[in-house]
């Protein structure tokens, strides 16, 4: 781990050496290149430039999720920072920390708040997003965290009456094993005067859904499609955009939807970085990543399993939901 201080004295830990960050990457990457559905780690959308496309997504008209969250962050803030008496706000995924300003200016009213934590893969977006909140909010300590939440959560800060969130539906990027793992560590990291706050997508017509990932722009598409880019760029692999067709669609048994690139024709794409060729069937699917929406009782039930308590649940006509939960079965 190393750190690094910014113009607005924002503290930047990066967690892991560039060497086995790059190593652990590449690893995911060939075991996901081999698996019966291949696949693509998502780290690889968030380079500088992902990072750049992912912020015009979010002022997409299609794409309702942020302002989902945020009109339901306006409303329950107070509420939340009255509960929590948060000293430090911890956020999971945080990218450019939009909605979380809807908690800090809570917290700061309330006069608990001591402490932000970010916490992303995106070094430049995190960088980006950290320096903007230290300018903004000069009394509090702004300390950013670059990892893997999934892994490094041992690295987060200790503290009395911690506030974690975990915004966007970052959360439904996960499948549910992994799901369920990273909830279990989250209530396994939780003290109890600590509380975890999570936006997540509700499952509603198909048809808005996989409008919001299916833009008249074209952007998500470029931003998948990034991902290409970015391996070609580090491994000198061979992707060609041509070969593959964008695909975002509703799997209704999974209740998620499925993006990625489909090989238009049977094709090798090789991977000299990897020591590694992938052979392509037509109409074979590459997976980037997944969204699930999520019915309230089965996420209740997910949490309760990993040790979770759902104490709060705020949600707009059934279309997004943000959830206040505490450690302690459901």
């Amino acid at each position: 781990m190393h750190s690094a201080a910014t113009e607005h004295t924002v503290r930047v830990d990066v967690l892991r050496d560039e060497a086995s960050s790059r190593a652990a990457l590449y690893e995911a990457t060939a075991r996901g290149l081999r698996a019966e559905v291949k696949e693509l780690p998502v780290v690889w959308l968030y380079d500088a430039r992902g990072a750049q496309l992912y912020e015009e997504i979010t002022q997409l008209p299609e794409y309702y999720l942020p302002r989902a969250e945020g009109e339901i962050l306006r409303v329950h803030a107070a509420s939340i920072a009255r509960r929590t008496q948060a000293r430090t706000l911890v956020e999971l995924g945080a990218g450019g920390a939009k909605n979380t300003r809807y908690l800090l200016d809570a917290l700061e009213s309330a006069a608990t708040l001591e402490r932000f934590v970010p916490f992303d893969v995106s070094e430049e977006m995190l960088g980006a997003g950290a320096s903007a909140i230290a300018a903004a909010y000069p009394r509090i300590a702004v300390h950013a965290l670059v990892g893997d939440f999934e892994h490094d959560l041992g690295a987060l800060p200790s503290g009395r009456r911690r506030l974690l969130a975990m915004l966007g539906s970052t959360l439904g990027n996960l499948r549910l094993a992994r799901r369920e793992q990273f909830l279990t560590s989250l209530a396994q990291t939780l003290g109890e005067d600590d509380a975890l706050v999570v936006g997540i997508d509700l499952v509603k017509d198909v048809a808005r859904v996989e409008a919001a990932y299916n833009d008249s722009r074209g952007v998500t598409e470029a931003f998948e499609r990034n991902a290409l880019t970015a391996v070609n760029h580090e491994l000198g692999a061979t992707f060609d955009q041509q070969l593959f067709a964008y695909e975002a669609r509703w799997d209704a048994v999974c209740e998620w939807m499925e993006i990625g690139l489909r090989a238009r024709r049977a094709h090798t794409v090789s991977i000299p970085g990897l020591e590694l060729d992938v052979a392509f069937g037509e109409g074979e699917l590459l997976r980037v990543e997944v969204s699930s929406k999520f019915r309230r009782e089965r996420f209740e039930a997910e949490a309760g399993r990993a040790g979770l308590r759902i104490e709060s649940w705020w949600s707009d006509d059934a279309d997004f939901a943000v959830a206040l939960l505490v450690r302690g079965e459901g």
